[in-house]
């Protein structure tokens, strides 16, 4: 099977192409040197080259901290495009195979908004909504959809907010996630071959989140 990972060079991106390797999937793990979604040029080039796979990782990196009243114009739209139109266009032209699967690595942030990381909480959000819909269009032909929602991963992303240790002091299980267990979830449920498990949003946190469902 053909893999394609965004963000597939380091932190989670790497960890989920390492962990469909080992099962031998073909993985292209991209940089951003291969496509940057915040240019809508680079997403199209992408699409035209690659065209279609069985397995589709989109993920991408943050936005810096800030509050909502710091936040630029251009900031605004270049986060709009790399969090959320480079996603779209990706999950409309790029063609994932009957019976593949397709993943996207947002944030807790979508549950419980945090107002340092506003902008993620809007597109990601907002994307999210999206892909919902969308898994409803791709269950007929049997793709199946999962958003994963990482809470506080071991990851330079996560270092570059805090001092780590202080952070792991308040999750319940007192410690950081590391991106080897999300790319073994990944890997799982490939190798597995679970296909009901679709239009939903997986919390990745060790149990540190408060809501419900």
């Amino acid at each position: 099977m053909k893999a394609i990972v965004l963000g597939g060079s380091k932190g989670i991106g790497k960890a989920i192409a390492d962990s469909l390797s080992s099962i031998g999937c073909d993985v292209v793990a991209t940089s951003r040197k291969e496509i940057d979604t915040a240019n809508l040029s680079s997403v199209k080039r992408f699409i035209k080259k690659q065209k279609q796979t069985d397995i589709l990782v989109l993920n991408t990196g943050g936005p810096p901290p800030k509050q909502f009243s710091e936040v630029t114009e251009k900031e605004w739209q270049k986060y709009h495009n790399q969090l959320f139109l480079g996603f779209c266009l990706l999950l409309q032209k790029l063609k994932v195979r009957d019976g593949g699967y397709i993943f996207v690595i947002t944030s807790g942030v979508i549950k419980e908004p945090n107002p340092r990381l506003i902008i993620s909480s809007a597109y990601r959000l907002a994307f999210t909504a999206v892909f919902k819909l969308a898994s409803k269009e791709l269950a007929a032909r049997k793709v199946s959809c999962v958003n994963i929602a990482p809470g506080l991963i071991n990851t330079d992303r996560v270092r570059d907010l805090g001092n780590a240790v202080d952070m792991a002091k308040n999750i319940p299980m007192k410690r950081l996630g590391e991106p080897r267990e999300i790319g073994d979830f990944v890997k799982g449920i490939i190798e597995n071959k679970i296909k009901y498990l679709s239009g939903v949003t997986i919390p990745f946190d060790g149990a540190n989140s408060n809501f419900v469902v």
